[in-house]
C-alpha cells in the first residue's frame, strides 16, 4: 500500500516517542508532529539528551521497525484520556484544550499517544528515517514557560529517497550560507547583537544590487518610494490589530511616559501616509513602495544566520485601489515577481493560495470575496496554484511563492495579500466620482521578501558564484610580475571609470597563488597580464569555472561586462 509522506512523517514521530520512551522511561511527551520534511517530538526527560544519544535512539527506532507492530486508532472519552496520561500534565493540558468530547488515541505494542490520527498500518513501513539533531524549545513557544528538549528526524517512504535527501543535505551542508559569508567576507553575526546581522562592505554591494534593480523596477509601473519611521506610538499598532496578535513578536519602548514599538511590519506608515489628505478615485490605484527595516523578537532556538533573524529589510509595497481594480494590480504584481525571479537566476515556481486562518479579523464575505480575487488573478496570468487552508495573515489571505534552488530545495518566498481589515481599522476611502465617499482595498506585497533571507538563499543556489551584476569584485586584475604592474592599473582604471567593480591583487605570490584566492572570493573574472598581453594592449580573461580567453581588449571586456548587467 501506498502512503502520503504526511502519515510517514507522523507515523516516524510516534516511532521516535516509543524509542524514547524505551530507553528513557520517565519522559513525559508533549506534541510530535510532521513537518515539511521529516518529524519532531517534543518532551520534558529527566537527563538532558545529547547528539550522542541519536545513533541508540535510531537503533532502538530500528528495532521497533523490525517488531512491525501494528498502528491502532480509536476514539475514547476524555474521562478515559484524563486516566490513560493522568501523569502527564502537558496531555492533560492538550487534552482539555480538545472542543470535542471524545479525543483519539494512537497504539503500537505497548506504547499509546494522543492523536488526531492518519498513519500507516505497521511499524514495519517506517524505513527511510534519518535523526538529526537535539535542540532547546519551550512549552507551546512560551519563553516563559516549561522548556523542553526536541529531536527532529527526517522521513521518506523508501531507504533510497533518504538516501538521496541527505546527499542533498551534505551537498548543502558545504554550501551554506554562513560558510560563505565569513569565505567572502559578507556579513557576521556577534555577540553584542544576538541575531541582528552586520553587513560588510561587500555584503552591502549584494544588497544595494538588490534593492536598485527593484527600484527601478518599481518605477517603471509607476510606484512612489516612501520611507516611514522605525518607532510608532503603540496605539497605532493596537488600531492595526498588532499589538494584539504579534506582540509577543514585537519590541517596545517608553517615549516621554508614551509606550512606543518598533515597527515589526511597515504597514500601518503607508495607511498613515494615504490619509495625510483626503483622496480622489482618480488618484487611484496608489502604489506606495518602502525598504521597510523591521524588527521581531525571534526565541533564540530558531535564529539560523540570515534566514532566520530579528532584524530585516522588506520590499514592501502598498497598493491602494478600489474594489474593481484589485484583479488588475494583482495580475500586474504577478508579472513583476516572475521577472524578478527570472532575473535572479529562479524559473521553477510554484504558486500556494493561503486562506483564512482561525486567528482571523473581519467579516469572513469580506475573506471569501479576497480569495476569489487572488485566485481569478492567478488563472488570468495563466498560472496554476494549490490551496494552503487556514494558513493566510490575520487580516487577509494571501499568495505564496515558493521557488526550487540549484539542490532541489524548496523555499517560499515573495507574497501578495489582499487587506479588507486594515482599511476598515484605518478608514481608508476615497471621494468616489459620485462624491460619496468610499472604502478603498489594500493590496500587500513583497517580492524578495526578506532581502537578508533572499541573500541567504541566493548565497546558496549559486554556491557562492553569485552572476556578473550581483557580484561584490566583478573583476580582478592579476599581474605576472611587477613589470606589468604600470599596464594592470590603466586597465584597472579603465574598467573603474565605467563602474565595472574590480581591483588588482599587489601582493608578491605567484600567479597561481592569486588565482587560487580569486577563486575563493568567488570572483567572475579573472584578468591575468604578463609580459605578451602588456606588449599587445589585451588581457587573458580566465573565468571563475576555468576556461581562459586570449587576447581580449578592454573595450572588448567593458563591452561584455555592460551586457552582462543589463
Amino acid at each position: 500500500m501506498k502512503y502520503e509522506l504526511e502519515q510517514i512523517r507522523h507515523s516516524s514521530a510516534h516511532l521516535l516517542a516509543q524509542a524514547i520512551s524505551e530507553l528513557f522511561p520517565d519522559t513525559l511527551f508533549t506534541i510530535g508532529p510532521a513537518t515539511d520534511t521529516g518529524f519532531f517530538y517534543d518532551f520534558l526527560a529527566s537527563t538532558t539528551m545529547r547528539e550522542e544519544d541519536l545513533p541508540a535512539l535510531e537503533q532502538r527506532m530500528r528495532e521497533i521497525v523490525q517488531r512491525d507492530l501494528p498502528i491502532t486508532f480509536k476514539t475514547v472519552s476524555k474521562d478515559e484520556a484524563r486516566r490513560l496520561f493522568k501523569n502527564n500534565p502537558f496531555k492533560l493540558e492538550l487534552i482539555e484544550q480538545i472542543p470535542d468530547e471524545v479525543v483519539g488515541i494512537a497504539t503500537q505494542g505497548d506504547f499509546a499517544d494522543l492523536c488526531r490520527g492518519g498513519h500507516v498500518a505497521s511499524t514495519g513501513v517506517l524505513k527511510g528515517i534519518k535523526l538529526l539533531n537535539v535542540s532547546g524549545v519551550y512549552w507551546r513557544g512560551d519563553k516563559d514557560k516549561q522548556q523542553l528538549q526536541r529531536i527532529s528526524g527526517v522521513a521518506f517512504a523508501t531507504e533510497k529517497e533518504l538516501e538521496a535527501f541527505l546527499k542533498q543535505r551534505e551537498e548543502a551542508l558545504k554550501y551554506d550560507h554562513r560558510k560563505l559569508g565569513k569565505e567572502m567576507d559578507l556579513f557576521s553575526f556577534q555577540a553584542e547583537g544576538v541575531g541582528f546581522p552586520f553587513f560588510h562592505p561587500k555584503g552591502m554591494i549584494i544588497i544595494n544590487e538588490l534593492k536598485e534593480f527593484m527600484r527601478k523596477l518599481l518605477q517603471d509601473y509607476n510606484y512612489q518610494e516612501v520611507s516611514t519611521p522605525m518607532m510608532l506610538n503603540e496605539s497605532l499598532w493596537k488600531r492595526s490589530g498588532h499589538a494584539s496578535y504579534y506582540r509577543e513578536n514585537m519590541y517596545f519602548s517608553t517615549i516621554d511616559e508614551t509606550v512606543h514599538a518598533i515597527k515589526p511590519m511597515s504597514c500601518p506608515g503607508a495607511f498613515l501616509i494615504y490619509n495625510n489628505r483626503p483622496r480622489s478615485y482618480r488618484e487611484l490605484p496608489m502604489r506606495l513602495s518602502e525598504f521597510g527595516h523591521v524588527h521581531r523578537h525571534e526565541l533564540s532556538g530558531v535564529l539560523h544566520g540570515l534566514l532566520r533573524v530579528r532584524a530585516f529589510t522588506q520590499d514592501d509595497a502598498h497598493i491602494m485601489c478600489t474594489v474593481a481594480q484589485m484583479e488588475s494590480e494583482i495580475v500586474t504584481v504577478l508579472k513583476l515577481i516572475f521577472i524578478t525571479l527570472a532575473k535572479v537566476g529562479f524559473e521553477n515556481v510554484k504558486i500556494a493560495v493561503a486562506t483564512r486562518p482561525a486567528n482571523a479579523m473581519g467579516d469572513p464575505a469580506a475573506w471569501e470575496r479576497a480569495t476569489e480575487v487572488l485566485k481569478s488573478a492567478i488563472t488570468h496570468s495563466g498560472h496554476t496554484f494549490t490551496i494552503k487552508e487556514g494558513e493566510g495573515a490575520f487580516y487577509g489571505p494571501k499568495i505564496e511563492f515558493c521557488i526550487e534552488d540549484s539542490m532541489g530545495r524548496q523555499w517560499q518566498c515573495g507574497t501578495i495579500q489582499v487587506d479588507f481589515v486594515q482599511p476598515e481599522n484605518f478608514d481608508l476611502s476615497c471621494v468616489a466620482s459620485s462624491g460619496q465617499r468610499e472604502r478603498v482595498a489594500v493590496i500587500h506585497h513583497a517580492i524578495f521578501g526578506s532581502f537578508e533571507r533572499f541573500f541567504a538563499i541566493l548565497l546558496e543556489h549559486y554556491k557562492g558564484k553569485l552572476p556578473f551584476w550581483l557580484s561584490p569584485i566583478q573583476a580582478r586584475v592579476l599581474t605576472i610580475t611587477d613589470d606589468e604592474r604600470a599596464y594592470g592599473d590603466q586597465v584597472l582604471a579603465a574598467l573603474k571609470q565605467e563602474r565595472i567593480r574590480a581591483d588588482s591583487d599587489v601582493s608578491s605570490d605567484p600567479l597561481a597563488g592569486k588565482i587560487k584566492s580569486a577563486q575563493l572570493e568567488r570572483i567572475p573574472w579573472m584578468l591575468v597580464i604578463g609580459k605578451k598581453e602588456a606588449a599587445a594592449g589585451t588581457v587573458t580573461l580566465r573565468n571563475a569555472d576555468g576556461t581562459q580567453e586570449f587576447g581580449l581588449t578592454v573595450a572588448e571586456l567593458i563591452k561584455r561586462a555592460r551586457e552582462l548587467t543589463k
